[in-house]
């Protein structure tokens, strides 16, 4: 009878557990509003270029200029290749440090020209090329996803491609996805719209494929199911472990 009793109780503090929990869901916790989603912009409204770039640490910048021997590569290299210090500085012997972060490609080039116009003789109308792997920029995508985590942004993603790549799982509610553009102004409120993947990609619905900006965020969340029986396994998991450490240290007794 007492083990008897001991089950009931469990089975009460589940159901109350589970009740509470799909009352949370269902009482719906986003915070999404669908004229939030002309922030956005469609992918033929924006023309990316490399000239636009921002540098900033940590990415990695190679200088190239073929007539110069500091800056020609050696073997099968291609120029010299630096990631960019924390302090925003690339350094080389001859040159010295050049403060690059917060400049376009450009503007390096023509900051490490006029260096170099005191040690060589630069000819052609862009002697000096800079080029640039990103890895300072990035967005965010969580949740329910197969490949989770912060990823490098190039300036061209979409919700479609990003969700493509990061694929939702079994327990993804892919028709609450929730696209977010934080603010920069403190106080303010973030840009929030839902997305319907299901739809985007059943139906071909394009109304809401639109470019990511630097640390936008597309949370995927669970289903209300799924939710509750992610939180219960968290919350009893450790509960029925002590309980059957408890029960084997008794048998063995």
């Amino acid at each position: 009878m007492r083990w008897k009793g001991r089950t009931m109780s469990k089975r009460a503090m589940v159901l109350t557990l589970v009740l509470s929990l799909t009352g949370v869901m269902l009482s719906g916790c986003f915070d999404s509003r669908p004229e939030d989603l002309n922030v956005f912009l469609k992918p033929d409204q924006a023309d990316v270029t490399g000239d636009d770039y921002i540098i900033q640490p940590p990415d990695q910048v190679t200088v190239i200029a073929t007539g110069i021997p500091e800056l020609a590569g050696h073997g099968y290299s291609i120029g010299q290749t630096q990631s960019i210090r924390p302090d925003g500085m690339i350094s080389y012997e001859k040159i010295g440090e050049i403060p690059v972060a917060g400049k376009t490609p450009r503007q390096v080039a023509e900051l490490i020209g006029q260096r170099l116009t005191d040690l060589y003789r630069l000819t052609g109308e862009h002697p000096i090329d800079v080029r640039v792997e990103n890895r300072s920029k990035l967005y965010y995508i969580l949740g329910q996803v197969r490949n989770p985590g912060a990823q490098i942004f190039t300036g061209r993603e979409t919700t479609l491609s990003a969700l493509a790549r990061a694929i939702p799982n079994d327990f993804a509610w892919k028709e609450q996805i929730q696209v977010i553009r934080p603010s920069h102004i403190p106080g303010e409120r973030s840009s929030i719209f839902r997305l319907d993947y299901r739809d985007m990609v059943i139906r071909g619905r394009m109304d809401h494929v639109v470019l990511l900006e630097e640390g936008d965020i597309i949370y995927v969340p669970p289903t209300v199911f799924s939710a509750i029986g992610l939180t219960m396994g968290e919350i009893l998991g450790p509960v029925f472990q002590a309980g059957a450490a408890v029960r084997a240290v008794g048998g063995g007794g």
